[in-house]
């Protein structure tokens, strides 16, 4: 295995890292879901592409795709801890569009639709690509 996957897949958190990395990659699927396929609630393609555009993110259409693909699939892999790095870096850009373009406006608190649950996801984002995956992933599966 060459250096580079190896340094991506390795891993140097415990049991603690694999809890927030489930939850984390949960929450992420769940949204994604909604922007894709209008799951849950959500607005689905459509509904996700005309809010993007009405907040300045153009063309509407593929930055749903883009977004909701990250969100779904990236939530995904953190859940399995597969390619977890580099999926935790893809949603921490993401999140950090989500705050700056649609909440920093807001304040910090959910309440006012501010920046506080964002920032949450971000740190646990941030945690999973400086720690890796956790004990139980299948990114620390193929290191062994």
């Amino acid at each position: 295995m060459s250096p580079l996957i190896t340094r991506v897949l390795s891993t140097r958190a415990g049991y603690g890292l694999t809890i927030l990395r489930v939850f984390v990659g949960i929450v992420f699927a769940a949204h994604g879901s909604q922007k894709l396929f209008g799951w849950f609630g959500g607005g689905g393609l459509a509904g996700t592409a005309q809010f993007m555009e009405s907040v300045g993110l153009a063309p509407g259409t593929l930055m749903a795709l883009l977004s909701g693909g990250t969100e779904f699939f990236g939530g995904l892999a953190l859940i399995i801890g597969l390619l977890a790095r580099p999926a935790a870096l893809g949603l921490s850009v993401l999140t950090l569009v989500a705050i700056f373009s649609v909440h920093i406006h807001n304040g910090l608190f959910m309440a006012n639709n501010g920046y506080e649950f964002a920032l949450a996801l971000l740190g646990g984002a941030l945690a999973v690509l400086l720690e890796g995956a956790g004990k139980l992933s299948a990114d620390r599966a193929i290191t062994r």
